[in-house]
């Protein structure tokens, strides 16, 4: 089933952050798309990277990557099939964002999974 898109953003302040966050929005496409930063990958590598995702949803996700433009689909005409993803130019601007996110979550990955008591203190 195709994702719903915004038809249009009115462009009160925050809607290029609506429409950022439209393009990355699936549960484990920042994560697919940081381990593509690390270069081409077949669907298994990714699968085995990405532990906790189904192949169901991994396969919609690179569907959706895809045809936002983030990442690029290469198709091998072989027996058995062959194929690749990598990270497009488009993808590959996300970099800071994803090293960033990164970055912020090794420094609060201690806050994770607590009570929320505890993460108030």
């Amino acid at each position: 089933m195709a994702k719903v898109r915004h038809s249009r953003f009115d462009c009160n302040p925050g809607c290029s952050v609506e429409a950022a966050i439209s393009l990355i929005d699936g549960k484990w496409k920042c994560v697919v798309l940081f381990h593509l930063l690390g270069g081409t990958m077949r669907f298994n590598e990714i699968r085995r990277q990405v532990s906790g995702v189904t192949q169901r949803t991994l396969t919609n996700q690179l569907r959706e990557l895809e045809e936002d433009g983030l990442i690029v689909r290469k198709v091998y005409a072989q027996v058995p099939p062959k194929v690749e993803y990598s990270i497009s130019h488009l993808g590959k601007s996300l970099e800071p964002i994803l090293l960033a996110l990164k970055a912020w979550g090794d420094g609060n990955i201690g806050r994770f999974g607590k009570p929320a008591a505890a993460n108030a203190a």
